[in-house]
Formats: C-alpha cells, sequence, structure tokens
C-alpha cells in the first residue's frame, strides 16, 4: 500500500529532524549507497581475478596442475562475481533509488509495484524473467 502524502510528508519532516539533531547518526544510516558497494566490489573482484592469472601461471610454470587449477577457479569465481557487480552497477538489478533533499534514498517513490499481481507476496525470480523477457521485446528481439 503506497504511503499518502501526508504520510510523505511527516516521514521527511522527521529524516529533517534527524539529520539536524544527529547529523553523525543520520549519515551513518544513510551508509554507502548500492552503487558504491557493487564498485568497490568490482575492484576488489578485479584484483582477485589477476591474482588467480597469476597463480595459475605459475602452476603452469611449475608443472604443478593443481595449482594451476587452483588459479584458474579463483578466476572463475572472481570473474562471476566481477560481472554481477558489473550488472548491478549499470542498473540491472538495483532498485530505482532517487536522491531526496535530505539525504536518504527514497526507492521508487516509496510505492510499490506488483504489476497487475493482487497478493502481497513477491517472487523475485519470475519477475526477473518477466523483465528480462520484456527488455528483449521492447528491443526488438533476441
Amino acid at each position: 500500500m503506497p504511503l499518502s502524502e501526508e504520510e510523505l510528508r511527516l516521514l521527511e519532516q522527521m529524516e529533517r529532524a534527524l539529520s539536524e539533531e544527529d547529523p553523525k547518526f543520520a549519515s551513518t544510516l544513510r551508509g554507502t549507497t548500492l552503487r558504491q558497494a557493487a564498485r568497490r566490489r568490482a575492484i576488489l573482484a578485479g584484483a582477485v581475478f589477476a591474482g588467480g592469472i597469476a597463480v595459475m601461471m605459475g602452476g603452469a610454470v611449475s608443472g604443478y596442475w593443481p595449482v594451476g587449477v587452483a588459479g584458474f577457479l579463483v578466476m572463475l569465481a572472481s570473474a562471476t562475481i566481477l560481472l554481477g557487480s558489473l550488472r548491478s552497477q549499470r542498473g540491472g538489478a538495483t532498485p530505482n533509488v532517487t536522491s531526496h533533499p535530505s539525504g536518504f534514498g527514497v526507492v521508487d517513490g516509496g510505492r510499490r509495484h506488483h504489476h497487475g499481481r493482487s497478493h502481497g507476496r513477491s517472487s523475485g525470480f519470475m519477475d526477473t524473467l518477466q523483465a528480462r523477457w520484456r527488455r528483449r521485446r521492447d528491443r526488438g528481439g533476441f
């Protein structure tokens, strides 16, 4: 159920009052944005990927193949994390977060969208598949 205009106004007033009373606590509540966290994860995964290349090449040079296989597995895991971080950084997996004058983020304007479903539960997997299908259809094919 979306918030009424009066409820949104009261929430904004409470956020402003909190920021004025205790700015340090308010900044702690704000935390980092999803985009910043994804960027940090991508940088770390890139560094681990480079380390995996070094381990794999070290195993190949030394002739000890289990080290090379371990390096490849490290590369594979870090590449998976890197691609997931890059995808979420572009906005594919993040909610629509807009900035607010108080500094707090508002997700989809504070409203939940259920795309025509009448029940209150959200099936994330099906929503993801439906969103992918809509994007493909809108782009004119596969």
